[in-house]
């Protein structure tokens, strides 16, 4: 087994912390709905702060792009589109099952699938072995996992939710499929940092590697935004929201949004430091690393914020037992990926 640069695993760890964050300032703006704070956190975190990051921190940025392949720009801007899919089911899928839970469906799907495809198409000589069976066991794990979290998000629901809610069963399963449908697509960001290799290598000329995937990022957030804007627009023309922006304390929720974004943007700029020092299988190795410690940081903050408080011990041991199998399940991905075969 390799050794993993601790710089490199310092850097993802902060990633996930910040990535298990950036959503708390969403329970402090009541007076707006969802749509209202989704769409200015996404020019933010997907158009503003990566594209004055990448243009920053990467000289001749548009060589970069004109030099790269028509291949690997799309590619990046597929899977980037994908996952601003799955950005907008997560962001309604934890409004549905809250933050603890929505975190640890959504990251425990993703960390596995972002991992092991990756691995069995650029390197699928490793896949029928150690390595290889590392992830398969921890993608086993993650499915444990999912069924605990299920069980016990049923039973939160049914202890915490009055009686006379008519659609409080409905609501719990159609969030959790869309947090299911989240870990899905979410995971192509990190395909997008995984098949951009092309365009992160191109930029290492100018940059400094620690930024050389900041091209990566500013393409594919952006074909991300364009998911994102596009379905908050519909709800905003749909509910008849737009005149909500004016509604609340406007200075403060503007500035909880932008934090929102740059928290969140600060992540993914920390992960793809880390990954890149990780080696040719950073984004392997890294990638479960930073789902670990998200669900980490979002169960501490979830716990703080008291979404469990009125659940039963029962249901709360439920919770625990599958956010262990996640956390196990992870831990194993790691190790996988930190093998060299």
């Amino acid at each position: 087994m390799s050794a993993i640069p601790i710089s490199g695993v310092a850097w993802v760890l902060l990633g996930g912390i910040l990535n298990g964050s950036f959503v708390l300032p969403m329970k402090r703006m009541p007076a707006w709905r969802w749509e209202n704070i989704w769409l200015p956190y996404s020019v933010v975190a997907m158009i503003v702060a990566p594209w004055f990051l990448a243009t920053a921190t990467v000289p001749h940025l548009a060589d970069v792009y004109h030099h790269g392949s028509w291949s690997a720009l799309i590619k990046v801007m597929l899977f980037g589109f994908g996952w601003g899919i799955g950005s907008v089911f997560f962001g309604l899928g934890i409004d549905k099952v809250g933050m603890a839970l929505g975190y640890a469906i959504v990251l425990g799907i993703t960390a596995s699938f972002g991992s092991l495809l990756p691995l069995a198409i650029l390197h699928p000589d490793r896949l029928l072995t150690r390595q290889g069976y590392a992830l398969m066991a921890g993608t086993g794990l993650v499915l444990v996992g999912l069924v605990f979290l299920s069980v016990a998000g049923r039973r939160r629901e049914q202890e915490t939710v009055a009686p006379t809610a008519p659609n409080a069963k409905s609501g719990f399963a159609f969030g959790m499929l869309l947090c299911i449908l989240s870990g899905i697509f979410s995971a192509m960001l990190n395909f997008s940092f995984v098949f951009g290799k092309e365009l992160t290598d191109s930029s290492v000329s100018g940059a400094r590697a620690a930024m050389s995937a900041n091209p990566v990022w500013a393409l594919a957030l952006s074909a991300g935004f364009l998911a994102n804007s596009a379905y908050c627009g519909y709800l905003l023309n749909k509910n008849h929201t737009w005149p909500v922006f004016c509604q609340g304390r406007t200075l403060a929720y503007s500035g909880g949004v932008i934090l929102m974004g740059l928290v969140w943007f600060g992540a993914i700029v920390a992960y793809g430091v880390g990954a890149a020092s990780l080696g040719e299988l950073g984004g392997i190795v890294g990638w479960p690393l930073l789902m670990a410690m998200t669900v980490i940081a979002a169960n501490f903050w979830g716990a703080l914020t008291g979404e469990w408080t009125r659940a039963s011990r029962v249901s709360r041991c439920y919770w625990w037992s599958g956010i262990a199998s996640l956390l196990v399940a992870i831990y194993v991905i790691s190790l996988g990926g930190a093998g060299s075969g």
